[in-house]
């Protein structure tokens, strides 16, 4: 039996603080009370038959007072009744009473009233005694003609039940619903009918599906949906029949419901590989992502696109289909956008990347005019990165970029910023060609850059690329005026005492000429009251970052105005230029060191920042060969080091990923045979309609390391010992965001233990979803039970509890078992990410929660610790593997994962190997792991701590 055909029962919840009711006063109830008395009398029936208690003495008195009742609320709850109480004998016989619960039923099947038909044709699919069934059949038949669909739809799923279950008692169904079919008019009848054909006669659903092949798309969607599956099993057995049916399929795109076009999308990708069915399936799916409001039906449509994308000869296709794609852009989540980007780069060749940079140009600017909105900034960052890894793939778009971008190196967001400055910085080193544009729009926005991080790295930029006599001059008068009126120390003191006016700051001119002109504006009252919030607002950035004590700035400013001054004096041969460009140079640090040493600043300047001025004074005083060498020369090398080693690492993982999509077959690969593999081998044998409705339930298969049958034993933990009176055990069963407890309870007694209840309590952020319903458990019989557990975040969490009992006969009160703890594993919530360095610091210094882990091992190899902790923790290290190789007796890696929550959690291994303690001497050092939650930190930790040392073999 399949996942789709299980039976569902009714569950009645029941308060267990009331008195069990007698027989004498339910049987008292039931004859002689009110509608509204025996209602309630029949509900107490029915929980203590749940329950397991045997009523024998009530059924005749149901059958004779209750039965012949017309009120529609006794009618429902006697379907519950009868379905739930015994109808055989001790020895399998039916009971006698039941053939007049039989003539009740015809009668009901021939009621006039539509509700009362169609809900005992609904019990009826419930029953699984045929010498009851048999006497109904020809009222059933009849039902197939009502007037009114409720009927007639019931009639479909009764005749398709008792079809499966006793076939002899209507060996023509088949042939009767596909007749019933041909005449039907009404959408869920014929679906119903349609869906037994699928199950019980394949050839006569094909026959009236090929009669109406082409009026497919005026049926209503939830025959659509049923005839996708019928075609998807047909073709999936029958491989020769894909030329029928493809054209339906086609037609189904065009359906109107998006439930229809994603299934039959999703169907013609398994059924044709060819570039017009990948096409039109590619289509209908960013169609649906365009059309559909709801973000977590982007994400998942969007899921399919990529899966598309890795096979090798659709994503030739999809490459013709990057316009489209990007259209999903307009949506304005953050996530959606994030994976249209990453799916537009991955598909982006040199035939479209010239219109994916017009778009992505335009998005950028659209950022700019928009209200600030939180994920505004973090899309403007999405894009640059994009753009960037576009002119790194193809360098001829670079310069169509570089321009649009250099705009927001003034932004108010500094992480926006950051990424141009890193990808400018990349630019001007690779391509030659591009330095003079670079620079020169760099000196453009120089004097609106807001940030001081980005300040410093413009000047490292300016200082290092700027090689043409003018460019340097334009580089000193910019600095100039980013640093106002010099010297900064008498100025601002001149300025509190009111002797100069706001605007003269600006100025970089001679100061005497201005001060003789300004005589009588120094007493106006205006001026001198609007003082202190103009100063602030026009003071010139580079000051501004001084007065507030950042001078690690102006240590940057001393390392490039020495790169530029010793470039000027190897350009210029007049040493009277060249003395005065170096006079000028010195002049600014000397005034800088002075501002630092003065009470002004917020901040005095530290020791590290003096020291780095003052040797750029020496070096420029002294202006020695091999000073110029470390300055111009060593500098660069160490940046096109980096950037060729962190492009060697991008090509290394293009290259892994490429070797993970063209999987070839070897010659000698084993042959799998369908029926040896284990269920998880099967993906491209396996019936994806069935897969999904697992995938639904929360029974989707995992892949297992090893034998998939032992897999499922490990997460077995046993609750109770083997001497106790109830025998208890669970499977843990960890799906994403619940987790489901498969209990089997065992009576080890040879007494009958009445209300035996499974009571649980949790510990964490772990809540209980429902209370297991009481059982009756018979001497030496056993249950399973199950328990739904809702988890909110990732941290370890701990299941209580106990198993409650009552001895059938016995005076005592209730016995109790204590159950062990179960624990749950963190590391079922937890997987590898990647983050870029600078997300890393950023949420490193963000975080609150520290947690110090010290290393206790017996392990002796640094990397080989370091791949134990990724292993036990399902951790990724970020620190690429260049870094990490070689032998230095210490290390040092940052670790980074994201939980299912969206949680992030990031680790820093400084490890070291004690050399003088002799080459067999364990790892030693720290493990910090920082997170958002208190939780997160903590259950890491202890996980660590944990699994630190290597199990002996």
């Amino acid at each position: 039996m399949t996942a789709a055909e299980n039976v569902c029962y009714t569950l009645i919840n029941v308060p267990m603080d009331s008195e069990p009711p007698s027989e004498i006063s339910l049987k008292n109830d039931l004859e002689k009370g009110d509608v509204k008395l025996k209602t309630e009398a029949l509900k107490k029936v029915i929980i203590m038959i749940l329950n397991g208690e045997k009523v024998p003495g009530l059924l005749m008195t149901i059958i004779r007072f209750v039965l012949p009742l017309q009120d529609h609320t006794i009618k429902k709850l006697l379907l519950v009744f009868w379905e739930i109480v015994p109808k055989t004998t001790p020895d399998g016989r039916l009971l006698q009473e039941m053939i007049l619960v039989c003539d009740a039923y015809r009668k009901d099947l021939q009621h006039p009233n539509e509700f009362i038909r169609g809900s005992t044709l609904r019990f009826l699919c419930k029953l699984k005694e045929a010498e009851l069934l048999e006497p109904l059949m020809p009222a059933i038949r009849a039902c197939l003609e009502h007037r009114h669909s409720y009927v007639r739809r019931n009639a479909v799923l009764a005749i398709y039940t008792i079809y499966r279950n006793f076939e002899h008692l209507i060996p023509d169904a088949p042939e009767l619903i596909h007749d019933f079919l041909v005449n039907e008019k009404d959408a869920s009848c014929k679906r119903n009918a349609f869906m037994m054909l699928i199950h019980a006669d394949q050839d006569r659903a094909l026959d009236y599906l090929s009669t109406c092949i082409d009026q497919v798309q005026t049926f209503g969607d939830i025959l659509q949906l049923v005839i996708v599956e019928l075609i998807y099993k047909v073709c999936h057995a029958n491989p020769s029949e894909r030329a029928r049916f493809i054209r339906c399929i086609y037609n189904l795109l065009q359906s109107s419901s998006p439930a229809v076009k994603y299934e039959a999308a999703g169907t013609l990708v398994t059924l044709s590989s060819a570039p017009t069915a990948i096409k039109a399936a590619a289509q209908c799916y960013i169609d649906l992502i365009i059309k559909e409001s709801d973000n977590n039906v982007k994400l998942i449509v969007l899921d399919r696109l990529v899966e598309l994308k890795e096979h090798p000869s659709h994503e030739r296709v999809l490459q013709d289909l990057v316009m489209d794609i990007l259209r999903v852009l307009s949506t304005p989540d953050l996530e959606v956008r994030k994976k249209t980007l990453q799916l537009a780069l991955d598909l982006v060749s040199s035939r479209n990347v010239e219109e994916l940079v017009i778009v992505l140009k335009k998005e950028v600017i659209k950022t700019n005019n928009v209200t600030e909105h939180e994920d505004t900034d973090k899309y403007r960052q999405l894009l640059v990165r994009t753009l960037h890894s576009c002119s790194v793939r193809f360098p001829d778009m670079a310069a169509n970029v570089i321009p649009v971008l250099m705009e927001f190196l003034s932004d108010n967001n500094e992480a926006a910023a950051a990424d141009v400055l890193e990808f400018v910085r990349e630019a001007i080193q690779r391509f030659d060609t591009l330095r003079p544009l670079i620079v020169e729009k760099m000196l453009e926005v120089f004097h609106s850059i807001k940030s001081v991080k980005i300040y410093r790295g413009a000047l490292w930029i300016l200082g290092e690329y700027c090689s043409t006599k003018e460019d340097i001059q334009s580089v000193m008068t910019e600095v100039r005026r980013s640093l106002g009126e010099i010297p900064i120390v008498e100025s601002e003191i001149k300025k509190e005492a009111g002797e100069l006016k706001p605007e003269e700051e600006v100025s970089v001119g001679p100061a005497q000429k201005l001060v003789t002109e300004m005589g009588t504006y120094a007493t106006q009252s205006a001026l001198s009251s609007s003082r202190p919030a103009k100063k602030e607002e026009d003071r010139p950035p580079l000051r501004g970052f001084l007065l507030d004590g950042d001078f690690f700035v102006a240590a940057s400013l001393a390392t490039t105005l020495t790169k530029i001054a010793l470039r000027y004096v190897s350009l210029v041969q007049e040493k009277r230029k060249q003395n005065s460009f170096n006079a000028e140079a010195m002049l600014l640090m000397a005034t800088i060191l002075h501002l630092g040493k003065s009470s002004l600043p917020k901040k005095p300047i530290t020791d590290d920042d003096v020291d780095r001025i003052s040797l750029c004074l020496k070096v420029l005083s002294e202006c020695s060969p091999l000073m110029n060498d470390i300055f111009n020369k060593e500098c660069r090398q160490s940046l096109s080091h980096m950037l060729s080693a962190k492009l060697e690492e991008e090509k290394l993982s293009q290259k892994k990923e490429s070797e993970k999509r063209n999987v070839t077959v070897q010659p000698d690969d084993p042959i799998s045979f369908m029926q040896l593999t284990a269920k998880n081998e099967m993906s491209s044998k396996e019936d994806q309609f069935q897969l999904s409705l697992l995938a639904a339930m929360g029974n989707t298969q995992r892949k297992e390391a090893a034998d998939p049958l032992a897999s499922k034993l490990n997460k077995v933990t046993q609750l109770t010992g083997f001497s106790d009176p109830v025998y208890a055990e669970a499977y843990v069963h960890v799906n994403q965001y619940d987790i489901v407890l498969d209990v089997l309870v065992v009576n080890q007694t040879s007494d009958t233990l009445q209300n035996c209840t499974l009571e649980l309590a949790t510990l964490g952020d772990l809540k209980l979803v429902e209370k297991p319903s009481p059982l009756t458990l018979a001497p030496h019989d056993f249950a399973n039970i199950k328990a739904n557990v809702k988890v909110a975040s990732t941290e370890n969490g701990i299941i209580f509890g106990n198993v409650v009992y009552d001895v059938s006969g016995a005076a005592s009160d209730r016995n109790c078992v204590v159950l062990s703890d179960i624990h749950i594993d963190i590391m079922d919530y937890i997987q590898p990410a990647s983050c870029t360095d600078a997300e890393f610091r950023q949420m490193w210094a963000e975080f609150e929660w520290e947690n110090k882990v010290t290393v206790n091992t017996n392990i002796v190899d640094l990397n080989e610790y370091l791949q134990h902790i990724l292993k036990s923790t399902n951790m990724k290290c970020l620190t690429p593997e260049k870094a990490l190789s070689g032998y230095c007796g210490f290390m040092a890696a940052n670790l980074y994962a994201r939980s299912i929550f969206g949680e992030d959690a990031l680790a820093n291994v400084s490890i070291e190997k004690p050399i003088h303690l002799g080459p067999e001497a364990p790892v030693t050092g720290h493990i910090r792991i920082r997170a958002k939650s208190q939780g997160m930190a903590l259950s890491l930790g202890d996980k660590i701590n944990l699994s630190q040392k290597k199990a002996s073999l």
